[in-house]
């Protein structure tokens, strides 16, 4: 004894030691040593025992409990039967004596541990485990206790870790889905109990919101045992299936309990917490109170907080999807109980406590925990989204009733981040009617109808809540400044917007009724402010400076732009089918949008000096650019009425309108012109071009000053994107074949001569540059500006007529000679290569046919006789670097030209493998270089996919002959060693190549029959059925699992005969740390099926396992005899 106590006291000084600010990290380590040197001692566990009887330091009992966990987590299989005894009876008998003065977390571990030893052993040979955790459930002064004993054995046994086989795993399953009957009536009556001791009224669920309104007063410890009670529950919601368990009374208890998240505090004045929330009693930290415990009162925070695990109960059995037929009433109550909550939440009674004070909606909400409307949020998420199908049919649910309390819910949520979370849930809804008339297209008004006022309603509100005029306050809290890719402000708005939007595909005309007056008002606000323009010699002022009037100015603009952004939107509902029903209305948008465009550039707004110029000159260039945007959006209804009016005599308003539009938008396309609204005017030039295609359009004097601008003033100073915009709109104009006219009147001679002096004119400056040495300064800004454009202009006709790419092709054709010329001038100078490489890996994707083969070679020639092995190297193993994105650019247009189907480029064939296999997968083998290895991975792969037959002559029909016996094999050298790569990156930590080369292999697989073939099964499908088994063993790759276990399937499905009696056997054979009898067992359990799912299942317990046997073995003390 007196041993144990002298280690007791230098353990004790030994952890002080370790946690103590002063020690050094080599000490550390030193005590760390000592410690588990004494925990991996025989025995070890009995001073440990002693030590948690008998300390009080925290560091001591959590160092013992560790030792605990390890013995009975990766030991338990070589502890002696007498020893596992006495461990399950002492360690409970210490919980049950000392429980109440343990720190939580160490009695939390305590419980875990012998949670473990119960997951190892029960019921064998601790058979009253799960019946003393029961006992003690329903043992009062106990019942906390037991109940965090039932969590844990909920979260323990049902998701074991791997310390377990999967024949225990499945009996531990089943165990405890036999007992859940029993636990679930047991946490019913602790529910039900505290409940009826605490209301009176709790049996039955009041009829009407208002009823059993008064707040109930829960005691501290009752509280507590319902929120362990509540935890329990939802933890076994998570995994148990529906059935008649879960009873009505079990339900009605969780709703009792989730009302409390819908109570409003009592308004008690009482100073502030440290967090800066009033609580009427807060819960002092050791549970002492002037109070007795017993009726110590819950505090607001602690009854918002069993209103959320209620709730989350809840959401554990809305989340399955999978309903039996039975449960159609137990969802119905479910509906009902859902339906009296949001009537309490969004109800607007007077206050309990107070009677002169009666609550809005939105207050009401605002003092409710947040937490709570989170969580009543997403039940109603899951509500709608999962199981509205089934109840909306029910006659007995109230649905339109319970979507006018959702809108109310909706449009007084406290936060704008609740706000959006339920504009979500319309959207579910929205997307679920249109799917529903869709298909049940007969009695579709009948539907609608039903829901109509509902949705308009709807949508006056969404409209209403993106105004400014009206909400002000609350949207200028929204951030529109930060450089993310969308501003809160932006995702706010598009939020909304989409909801319009679906809306307008259900309800057409009321959208369009309700939308185009509210436009209109803004519009006429803005349209009438050119009367207060003062203009004093050069300069422009806008005479609006009453503060009141700029705040009024301010909104009006900012709801304009929004408005016109819902018109934008709502684009797409007046083109196809509905063209000709919806003319008038469309055709009324488009005049509109013109006439703005045109006003906002005829007066010049942007440019206007105002009272508040830091709000209100963003907000005039956000309507003028956004009004182009808008009219951008219905660039493909101009489209369509200009095919229509090809067909009729009278032009005039499709002319109009083209007209109008260009004559406002040209002149905005200027370096004077601030970038936002220069973009937006580049934008719709580039629709006009390659989308609308009028046929009048490039002889437009508005259009004819763009072409001189671009082609005669070098200097225009424009900046490179609206540059880039503005020469693939010039030149689309001459490119792209005019739309419903005959190729004799496409006048392709005189757009062919235009468009070839537009390029020569683009690329003066680029042709004539001098050849290195030289090298002017400016030289590598004319060579990125000219390239990127000319890359441009080809990425946007590849996928246009033949004749549109000739006419590109021969306009690029000298400069294309001259890049080829130059690149290996700069080759050392990888920011120029990196854009001549791009500029050509597009006219390939794009051009190819065009150029030709002799030329296409004498390209690629040039190219691999630049990149020698030394110069790969140097480009990348700078990683990240532009050298490295030269290697992938190189490498994408190879992958082009393999892709190439016929014989044209074969002859390249074998220089490219050589340039792949003997290059550059050297350099990047044993290297990370993702980038890199990516893109030669997917060259190998596209060799082999596009050009099979270089490696197989046979075609299909003489291998069916020959029964796939004596394959022609050519180039096996190459094949062999392709085939070795992807194998190797399986041996690697890289997961996206992993994924990549994966579906690679089972891709040649499903086209060429790969795994099939005669070498691959000889000498390579074991390997890599190896190699994939052991990643599953080693769980580097997890993420990948399934994926894995597919590809091991379809290997195996080759010939399961060999697999099953050839290498299964050799495979466990080479396992190590396994005994000849684990290997038996693990051979025997993986049943011979050939479907995919069993064979899944016997991957799945094979690889699990195989890891268990391992983790018992390595536990056993040295010498122990295994039978």
């Amino acid at each position: 004894m007196e041993t144990e106590e002298t280690s007791l006291r230098a353990l004790e000084s030994l952890m002080t030691e370790f946690f103590h600010s002063c020690t050094t990290n080599e000490r550390k380590r030193e005590i760390e040593e000592l410690l588990n040197t004494f925990a991996s001692q025989t025995g070890s566990w009995r001073h440990c025992l002693y030590f948690l009887s008998n300390s009080r330091n925290e560091y001591v009992m959590m160092y013992s409990l560790t030792v605990f966990e390890n013995l009975v987590n990766k030991m338990w299989v070589g502890v002696a039967s007498e020893e596992k005894a006495e461990l399950r009876s002492c360690l409970p008998k210490l919980l049950l004596s000392q429980h109440g003065v343990l720190p939580f977390f160490i009695r939390n571990k305590l419980c875990k541990v012998i949670v473990d030893i119960g997951r190892q052993d029960w019921p064998m040979f601790y058979h009253d485990f799960f019946s003393n955790t029961l006992q003690l459930v329903q043992t009062p002064s106990m019942a906390p206790l037991g109940l965090v004993l039932l969590k844990m054995t909920s979260e323990e046994l049902v998701c074991p870790r791997e310390d377990l086989n999967v024949a225990r795993k499945d009996e531990l399953r089943k165990l405890l889905l036999e007992q859940v009957p029993t636990v679930l009536n047991l946490l019913t009556g602790i529910l039900e109990t505290v409940w009826e001791k605490h209301s009176g009224s709790a049996t039955t669920p009041p009829p009407s919101p208002t009823s059993g309104e008064s707040t109930l007063i829960l005691g501290s410890e009752s509280g507590a045992l319902c929120s362990l009670a509540l935890e329990c529950l939802a933890h076994l919601f998570s995994w148990i299936p529906l059935s008649s368990s879960i009873t009505p009374a079990l339900l009605a208890s969780i709703f009792h309990f989730a009302r409390f998240g819908c109570q409003l505090p009592a308004k008690i004045k009482s100073a502030p917490t440290s967090n800066g929330d009033h609580s009427t009693n807060p819960l002092p930290a050791n549970g002492g109170t002037g109070l007795p415990r017993a009726v110590q009162p819950v505090g607001q925070l602690e009854r918002a907080r069993l209103g959320v695990l209620a709730m989350s109960c809840i959401n554990e059995l809305m989340c399955k999807n999978c309903v039996p037929l039975d449960f159609e009433e137990f969802l119905l109550r479910i509906s009902h109980q859902t339906f009296y909550l949001l009537q309490k939440l969004t109800q607007t009674n007077s206050h309990s406590n107070s009677n002169t004070h009666t609550h809005t909606v939105k207050s009401r909400l605002q003092e409710l925990d947040e937490s709570y409307l989170e969580k009543f949020t997403d039940f109603l998420r899951l509500f709608v989204s999962v199981h509205l199908r089934r109840i909306e049919s029910n006659a007995q649910f109230p649905l339109v009733e319970f979507l006018s309390l959702l809108f109310k819910y909706t449009f007084n949520q406290p936060t704008h981040e609740g706000y959006l979370s339920c504009l979500d849930i319309w959207s579910i809804f929205l997307d679920y009617m249109t799917t529903k008339i869709r298909s049940r297209l007969a009695d579709s008004d009948s539907v609608l109808n039903r829901y109509k006022d509902a949705l308009v309603l709807l949508l006056r509100e969404v409209l209403n809540r993106i105004q400014f005029r009206s909400n002000q306050s609350q949207l200028e809290e929204l951030d529109d400044e930060t450089l993310d890719d969308d501003t809160e402000w932006q995702r706010y708005l598009r939020q909304s917007l989409e909801v319009v939007a679906k809306v307008m595909e259900l309800l057409p005309s009321q959208t369009f009724s309700t939308l185009f007056p509210v436009l209109q008002e803004d519009l006429d606000i803005y349209l009438g402010l050119q009367q207060f323009i003062v203009t004093s010699g050069s300069s422009r002022r806008l005479n609006i400076t009453a503060e009141a009037d700029c705040r009024k100015l301010h909104c009006a603009l900012r709801d304009l732009s929004s408005l016109l952004q819902a018109v934008g939107r709502l684009a797409e509902f007046f083109t196809g089918d509905v063209f000709t029903g919806r003319f008038s209305d469309a055709l009324a948008i488009v005049q509109r949008l013109v006439e703005v465009t045109c006003y906002g550039s005829q007066i010049s707004l942007y440019d206007v000096e105002t009272a508040v110029p830091s709000v209100l000159k963003p907000d005039l260039i956000d309507v003028h650019a956004e009004s182009l945007a808008a009219l951008q959006a219905y660039s493909h209804w101009l489209a369509q009425f200009c095919s229509e009016v090809q067909r009729q005599q009278d032009q005039t308003r499709f002319i109009n309108l083209i007209t109008s539009s260009m004559a406002a938008t040209t002149p905005l396309i200027s370096a004077k012109v601030p970038e936002k609204l220069l973009l937006s005017a580049c934008h719709l030039l580039v629709s006009m071009a390659t989308t609308v295609r009028p046929v009048f359009l490039v002889s437009l004097p508005a259009v004819q000053n763009v072409f001189n601008l671009i082609t005669e003033n070098h200097n225009h100073q424009l900046t490179h994107e609206a540059h880039v915009l503005v020469c693939r709109a010039l030149s689309n104009m001459l490119l792209l074949p005019w739309p419903c006219l005959p190729e004799s009147e496409q006048q392709w001679p005189s757009r062919s001569s235009n468009h070839a002096r537009l390029v020569s004119t683009l690329t003066q400056q680029y042709r004539l540059l001098p050849r290195p040495p030289a090298y002017q300064h400016n030289n590598k800004a004319v060579m990125q500006q000219t390239l990127s454009v000319l890359r441009d202009l080809v990425e946007s006709i590849s996928g246009e007529s033949t004749k549109s790419r000739q006419i590109c092709y021969q306009s690029l054709q000298e400069s294309v000679q001259v890049s080829l010329a130059l690149f290996p001038q700069y080759i050392q100078q990888p920011d120029i290569t990196d854009e001549m490489l791009s500029f050509f890996l597009t006219l390939f994707q794009a051009l190819r046919v065009q150029m030709g083969v002799a030329f296409t070679e004498q390209i690629i020639q040039t190219f691999l006789s630049m990149f020698t092995r030394d110069q790969l190297a140097i480009s990348i193993l700078q990683e990240g670097s532009a050298g490295s994105k030269v290697v992938q650019k190189f490498l994408k247009i190879l992958q082009v030209v393999v892709q190439e189907p016929g014989q044209t480029f074969k002859p390249l064939l074998p220089s490219i493998l050589s340039l792949c296999m003997e290059q550059v997968y050297p350099i990047v083998a044993e290297r990370s270089c993702p980038d890199v290895k990516a893109e030669m991975f997917e060259l190998l792969f596209q060799i082999l996919h596009q050009n099979w037959r270089f490696f197989f002559k046979s075609s299909v029909l003489s291998s069916v002959q020959r029964g796939g016996a004596g394959e022609q094999m050519e180039n096996e050298a190459q094949f062999t060693a392709a085939m070795q790569a992807l194998g190797q990156s399986f041996l690697q930590p890289d997961i996206h190549i992993f994924k990549q080369n994966l579906s690679y292999l089972e891709i040649l697989n499903t086209k060429h029959k790969l795994y099939h073939k005669k070498l691959f099964q000889s000498s390579m499908l074991f390997h890599f059925i190896n190699v994939l088994l052991q990643v599953l063993l080693h769980k580097s790759h997890d993420l990948l699992q399934d994926d894995i276990t597919v590809a091991v399937y379809n290997m195996a499905a080759v010939n399961f005969h060999n697999f099953y009696s050839s290498f299964l056997p050799e495979f466990l054979n080479g396992c190590q740390g396994l005994d000849p009898h684990q290997r038996a067992t693990l051979a025997r359990n993986f049943t011979p099926e050939r479907d995919l799912p069993s064979f899944t299942q016997s991957v799945y317990r094979l690889v699990n396992d195989l890891r268990y046997y391992r983790l018992c073995n390595g536990s056993l003390p040295p010498g122990t005899l295994k039978l």
